[in-house]
């Protein structure tokens, strides 16, 4: 039997290039999108697709129930892969601003993946991959919150591959960096929401720097990669007999890793602070 895979956040980008890309290898995939439209564009195309919204504890256990209902009670992977971005100085995020993104970046991944582990523990097996980002190994100004939800996620996921050691469950990170993705104009909504810049102390570093990458297409991130390449970095966390705990899919995550792991912290934002 084909082995399975729920993947969140599969209404563009990430997500919906692992689903085609896992599907191509053999793999029964579960798409699963937030907003019931895209869910049905995905069964359209041969998908089954769960309704899940991270930021609704009912359409997680509704659309994990729907998964099993399918598979007869088994999983073999998890792709956690659902977020959005807030850009905006940390100053200027208000406290439930950062509450609103934690919801989907953080908590709700949390709550998914808590379901799904006794699921895997009474099989013997499975694979938890999270998507995490180049801003889960170092900070980037203007983008405090969603960097603090990565460096959340890469914490506890270290911590869960620990605690499943010798369990047959193997948890990894992905790192991304810059990937064709619409999270750029999908954060847009967010921005405007919660951030206030008309009356920051920093307006005009908005009106110069943010506000122009935040809403004017500049064309692709210098070493941006298309979503195939975070799919065969997928596949290989999904089918390495003992796959790596991490890995780094583009140029700058990989100068990020080795910024981490080097360079004092001065030194460090020094780097970052010229990028």
């Amino acid at each position: 039997m084909a082995k399975s895979i729920l993947i969140t956040g599969c209404s563009s980008g990430i997500g919906l290039a692992a689903a085609h890309g896992l599907r191509a290898q053999g793999w029964r995939v579960f798409a699963s999108c937030r907003q019931q439209r895209d869910c049905d564009r995905l069964r359209a195309q041969g998908f089954e697709s769960p309704l899940i919204d991270y930021a609704d504890a009912e359409t997680i256990a509704a659309g994990l129930a729907e998964v099993l209902a399918a598979t007869g009670g088994t999983l073999d992977a998890l792709f956690n892969n659902g977020a959005f971005g807030m850009p905006g100085a940390v100053e200027d995020v208000p406290t439930e601003g950062l509450r609103h993104i934690f919801e989907t970046n953080f908590f709700g991944w949390h709550e998914l993946t808590r379901q799904v582990i006794p699921v895997m523990r009474a099989q013997g097996h499975g694979r938890i991959v999270q998507c995490s980002s180049v801003l889960g190994l170092v900070a980037y100004p203007w983008r405090g919150a969603y960097t603090a939800t990565k460096f959340a996620l890469e914490g506890l996921s270290d911590t869960l591959r620990l605690e499943l050691k010798d369990t047959g469950i193997h948890v990894v990170l992905i790192e991304p960096g810059p990937i064709t993705s619409k999270l750029r104009e999908k954060a847009i909504p967010h921005f405007e929401r919660f951030i206030d810049w008309q009356n920051s102390a920093l307006r005009e570093k908005y009106e110069g720097s943010l506000l122009k990458r935040l809403y004017e297409d500049r064309g692709p991130d210098r070493f941006e990669l298309p979503p195939s390449a975070v799919t065969a970095k997928l596949i290989r966390a999904l089918e390495a007999r003992r796959p790596a705990p991490r890995y780094y899919v583009t140029t700058p995550t990989h100068i990020a890793g080795f910024l981490r792991r080097i360079l004092p912290t001065r030194l460090s934002d020094f780097v970052l602070g010229r990028v």
